[in-house]
């Protein structure tokens, strides 16, 4: 990422940042799904399917303006696989039309020297890829030797932030891999954080003594960056209770590929209100969503 890019970037955190300080009447983030397909079929994950199209341009194109017309700050653009949206160069130039900063979550699997170029051009301020393992395993294909090509393309040609998260816990199979791929992330220059990985049943577990060894390792290499509030990981990762603040249906709203809001993406189905509805957001300063002290799913 370029210097000067860099820093409008960083200007642009610092504006959301002061503005989401001085009002709480509107969206900091938004996580939007253009399609639930999917590439990949990781043990862990309960977010796609492998048969369903993408949401047409047009659709995307007003729930992003519903978005925009409440105050939302970001837009990530998760799935699924968001990379198979034929459209999704449109779509980012279409957040970045409206004043929201882009992000996007990735699995790395579609990233070339040309696709790369194009999301330049479209807008896209940041990325996020989730590596789980160095080789690939019947938990996982998001490895870092088979992602290691598309991660050296991103260091020579992205113009945007590129963040590798790696993880721990779910079944991951090798904890030690975690810290290969945040010291590869180091190396190539991106910022880099560790995440405490539910189940495939959305349940958050605490870690192993290694584990917990090596989260505190891969914890020291990151930077203290937006990224790294994540304190709560903390708590998880030693199986105690965290006294929740979520700010779901407030600062946060997870717009699903229906167009419906949920409290987030292991709470679909609640409370499921059409964003195109005139929808009235809860107060920013109370417990919005009840959710077990001991994971990120409710109960």
């Amino acid at each position: 990422m370029r210097k000067s890019k860099f820093v409008k970037l960083k200007l642009r955190h610092a504006s959301f940042i002061s503005r989401a300080l001085l009002s709480t009447r509107h969206p900091v983030l938004a996580h939007l799904i253009p399609m639930r397909r999917c590439n990949l079929a990781c043990g862990y994950c309960n977010e796609y399917d492998h048969t369903s199209s993408p949401v047409p341009l047009d659709i995307i194109k007003r729930r992003l303006d519903k978005l925009a017309d409440l105050g939302t700050s970001i837009v990530t653009i998760s799935g699924g696989e968001p990379m198979m949206h034929p459209e999704l160069d449109d779509i980012i130039h279409h957040i970045r039309k409206r004043g929201m900063i882009a992000g996007l979550i990735s699995n790395g699997y579609y990233f070339t020297p040309e696709r790369i170029k194009r999301l330049n051009k479209a807008g896209l301020e940041h990325l996020q890829i989730s590596i789980d393992n160095v080789e690939p395993d019947v938990v996982s294909r998001k490895s870092l030797r088979v992602l290691d090509k598309k991660l050296r393309y991103l260091s020579e040609y992205a113009d945007f932030h590129v963040n590798i998260n790696s993880v721990i816990g779910g079944g991951i199979k090798s904890p030690e891999d975690a810290l290969a791929v945040a010291r590869r992330a180091v190396e190539l220059k991106f910022s880099t954080t560790v995440g405490v990985i539910h189940d495939n049943d959305g349940t958050l577990k605490p870690l192993t003594s290694i584990e917990k060894e090596i989260f505190q390792q891969v914890k020291k290499l990151g930077n203290k960056d937006h990224a790294r509030l994540n304190w709560f990981q903390d708590s998880i990762a030693e199986g105690k209770p965290y006294q929740w603040r979520c700010r779901a249906g407030a600062r946060y709203l997870y717009v699903c590929e229906d167009g419906l809001v949920h409290w987030c993406s292991q709470q679909r189905g609640y409370p499921g209100i059409p964003l195109e509805r005139n929808i009235r957001l809860r107060s920013g300063v109370r417990l919005l969503v009840r959710c077990n002290a001991y994971t990120r799913s409710g109960y």
